[in-house]
């Protein structure tokens, strides 16, 4: 529609849609296997005056039917002119009034209007439009100018908002189809409207189309992503164009759209979307974007990329959301590896079974276990035979050690009370204990584990970054995978490189998401102790996370957490402790020593079994040597003191 003929200062900005420039030809990229469509092309954005877009408001309304011949004269009449105040609303398809009473008795359908002009004729009201409809005129007066223009632009662009929704509702000649696409993007961007819907609404339509549309070639599916892509740059796809995007990434994802428009868009989702769970399909086209740049030649190397560009070359980021935005984009994509094989196997334990058997376990389980790298079946059946005895012993063979440990009757009333707790059982003895999982074969299909090998690998590559690293730990610390994919020996080994930067960071906020988060909840220290699921390079990695969660509580300057920490150790980890400690491992001697030192081990025999692993190693010598000669001079410094009391000469 032809809007030339309004004379007012304002006309340079309004342009005709059918003027605008079209895509430009570009050359197919080296390779040959990309489409004549470009991925850029030039658009001119609006500069000027803004205005917000109405959806209602006051005004004065006059209507003069007439013969159209005789326009000019009929205006200028000043006699037949009648004002009426209404409260009009620019519905999607009317313009309506709040009384339809006069004038506005019934609504105007946008289609009855041929054109909107603003009034300017010699002698005629101020501040007013020119609504021309066949048989006659609607004339509305505003208050001002400034309310006059943005009555003039908001009924402009609602009248061709529904012209474009009728147009494209109905698509026969895709050239067609296309180009009236561009014009919409077109007016949205140099439209002098401000408001949400000016970009959203335009998106709607082409992602309606496209969710209509299912017989498109993949040289359309392009030109339209590029048409659309400018709008992109500020705005979320919706529900439906996500889709289509995603279908985009899987089918073709050496495209140079996924490139050149995709990654933008990705980039403003990482940056500012704050809750997945309200748009979950922005997380599944971010999800597969990732894939399709890891489809590339370069491979990993483009993704790594890719992330570095989201933190940014300084060594802070300065977005707070990429982060918690592409771990959620991970643990999903992780889960999504496991959800075929959990929804494919009919005899998966529920919630219920696998807390009656880790009741059943606990009913003939010690309270301190000791996991050691291999666990004896013979143990086993030694634990449930003595189950009733009033003194258990539990002894733990391996060629080095063995370990006696003996529990008063305290500590099996404690068991008895918490095999009663209806709490929700522990994940990682849900792992070892359930017959359900210990037997569970975990096999994923070739793209289910190309899919987990990269998301794994950018947790790796998050891991890396110094700044990010408290935060990943903090969102890491309750273990939020699924017991599936603990229970499968690719992924826990995979993610060890994750736990062991968390290990080696030098900040005690890392350090501390490490252990459980609370109390009967197992963290990434249990996981991969030795006897854990995940363990699988004889505690090598429970050593450090040994070392570096003892120096979190010894530099909180709590006595008691120390402990606590290390009284932890001996009911859970004695066992492995004392068989690091016999392999040389410097770390395991240094806690054995302190349990003697803290007096956390009340069993004569349990410590005699300490001191001989100590006096096995040369390290282990020296530093228990040490220890006893701190004990002497303490107890020579306390018996001095009491001499000293007693003295009767004493000033």
């Amino acid at each position: 529609m032809d809007f030339t003929n309004s004379s007012c200062g304002e006309s340079d900005h309004r342009q005709i849609e059918e003027n605008k420039p079209l895509l430009g030809e570009m050359s197919a990229p080296e390779g040959g296997k990309m489409g004549a469509v470009p991925c850029r092309r030039a658009v001119v954005h609006f500069n000027g005056m803004r205005y917000k877009l109405l959806q209602e408001g006051d005004i004065q309304v006059c209507v003069i039917r007439h013969p159209r011949t005789f326009l000019s004269k009929i205006l200028t009449s000043k006699f037949l002119r009648r004002w009426e105040p209404h409260h009009l609303t620019l519905a999607d398809n009317s313009l309506t009034s709040a009384t339809p009473t006069g004038y506005m008795e019934d609504s105007m359908p946008y289609s009855a209007i041929e054109d909107v002009q603003l009034l300017s004729w010699e002698n005629a009201p101020k501040y007013c439009l020119q609504l021309t409809f066949p048989g006659g005129t609607v004339l509305l007066q505003a208050a001002n100018s400034y309310l006059r223009d943005q009555w003039f632009h908001s009924l402009q662009w609602k009248k061709k908002i529904y012209k474009y929704k009728k147009v494209l509702s109905n698509p026969n000649r895709w050239e067609v189809v296309l180009k009236e696409i561009r014009s919409l993007v077109d007016m949205a961007l140099t439209s002098p409207l401000q408001d949400d819907s000016i970009h959203q609404a335009p998106l709607e339509i082409v992602s309606k189309l496209l969710s209509e549309s299912i017989n498109l070639t993949t040289q359309e599916h392009e030109s339209i992503i590029v048409a659309i892509a400018p709008l992109l740059e500020n705005n979320h796809p919706p529900p439906d164009l996500c889709e289509f995007f995603c279908k985009h990434c899987r089918e073709r994802p050496r495209s140079m759209v996924v490139i050149e428009v995709f990654t933008p868009v990705v980039q403003r989702i990482l940056k500012h979307n704050m809750d997945f769970g309200k748009c979950p399909r922005l997380r599944l086209f971010t999800q597969e974007y990732i894939l399709a740049l890891n489809e590339l030649n370069a491979g990993m190397e483009v993704v790594k990329k890719f992330i570095h560009s989201m933190h940014g070359p300084t060594a802070n980021c300065p977005h707070p959301r990429v982060l918690p935005n592409l771990v959620a984009v991970c643990l999903a994509a992780i889960y999504s590896c496991y959800e075929e094989f959990i929804n494919s196997r009919d005899n998966s334990p529920s919630l219920k079974e696998i807390r009656n058997g880790c009741q059943q376990q606990c009913d003939r389980k010690p309270n301190i276990p000791l996991r050691l790298l291999h666990t004896n079946p013979d143990l086993v059946s030694q634990e449930v035979t003595s189950a009733d005895s009033r003194h258990k012993t539990v002894i733990v063979t391996s060629n080095e050690v063995h370990v006696e440990v003996e529990r008063n009757n305290t500590v099996n009333q404690k068991l008895k009370a918490n095999t009663g707790n209806d709490s929700e059982p522990n994940l990682i003895d849900c792992l070892l204990i359930s017959p359900a999982c210990s037997t569970m074969s975990i096999e994923l299909s070739p793209q289910a584990e190309r899919v987990l090998e990269c998301y794994v690998e950018i947790l790796k590559i998050l891991s890396d970054y110094d700044d990010w690293r408290p935060a990943l730990a903090s969102l890491l610390q309750p273990i939020p995978f699924p017991k599936e994919a603990l229970a499968h020996e690719t992924f826990t080994k995979e993610l060890k490189y994750v736990i062991q930067r968390f290990a080696e960071d030098p900040r005690q906020e890392v350090h501390s998401c490490l252990l459980s988060v609370r109390a009967g909840k197992d963290g990434w220290f249990q996981l991969y102790s030795p006897g854990g699921v995940a363990c699988d390079d004889d505690g090598e990695l429970f050593a450090s996370m040994v070392r570096v969660c003892n120096n979190v509580h010894i530099l909180m300057g709590s006595c008691y957490k120390t402990k606590k920490f290390l009284l932890s150790l001996a009911e859970n980890k004695l066992g492995p402790c004392m068989l690091l400690a016999l392999r040389g491992n410097q770390t395991m001697v240094e806690i054995l020593c302190l349990m003697l030192e803290y007096n956390i081990i009340e069993n004569n025999d349990t410590q005699l079994q300490i001191i001989s692993t100590l006096e096995s190693t040369d390290v282990g010598k020296r530093m228990y040597e040490q220890l006893c000669d701190r004990q002497r001079e303490l107890k020579e410094l306390v018996s001095g003191l009491s001499f000293q009391s007693v003295y009767n000469g004493g000033t």
